[in-house]
């Protein structure tokens, strides 16, 4: 069992790093085999194809990313910054998104079997709307979306400015303290309200 969990682990660790680099149509199976060590009829007997393989990677990240950043909704300049920085760490997701968006789904959601995750993310930004933290005039699922956008603006998927975790503290401490301040300002509620 031990061999088995290695084995997966490692093809899945090969299969990012592909996927991430060359996207799914470029992506080589010999080469995810031939990195991860183990041999192309193991890879089809735990992900059944190269799809498979994608989307267990892609759940793999996106989950990383849930775990990793857990939404309060009465934090949204806080939700955003922690988004910002688990990106610079797994800039990989954004890659893997980018692909999947060019080749899979020009629309609609991603991330499959996610769907409670994001209910609950749902919930949580409309009670905070009901609470009086977020403005209750933006549909729970805009402000999540523009919330995650604005984080990665600077993602390997931006159409502007790529930044990695090597940049200098003082552009990364600049951008965070930029994102937190629009987010805020973009989702208070208005005074008096």
């Amino acid at each position: 069992m031990k061999d088995a969990q290695a084995t997966r682990r490692r093809l899945l660790e090969a299969a990012t790093a592909e996927f991430a680099a060359y996207g799914i149509a470029g992506a080589r199976v010999d080469r995810i085999s031939a990195n991860a060590k183990v041999n192309k009829a193991q890879l089809y007997a735990y992900f059944g194809d190269k799809d498979g393989l994608f989307d267990a990677v892609f759940k793999q990240h996106a989950e990383a990313i849930v775990d990793t950043v857990p939404l309060d909704a009465t934090d949204l300049p806080g939700y955003a910054v922690a988004l910002y920085d688990a990106c610079l760490t797994r800039p990989e997701l954004a890659r893997l998104a980018t692909w999947a968006r060019l080749e899979r789904l020009p629309r609609g959601p991603l991330a499959t079997g996610m769907d409670e995750q994001h209910a609950r993310k749902l919930r949580a930004v409309s009670d905070a709307q009901r609470d009086g933290h977020v403005d209750p005039s933006f549909d729970p699922a805009d402000v999540l979306a523009l919330v995650g956008t604005m984080a990665l603006t600077w993602s390997p998927a931006s159409l502007f400015d790529a930044v990695t975790e090597d940049d200098p503290e003082a552009d990364h401490a600049r951008r965070r303290a930029a994102l937190a301040e629009a987010v805020r300002r973009a989702f208070a509620p208005a005074a008096g309200a």
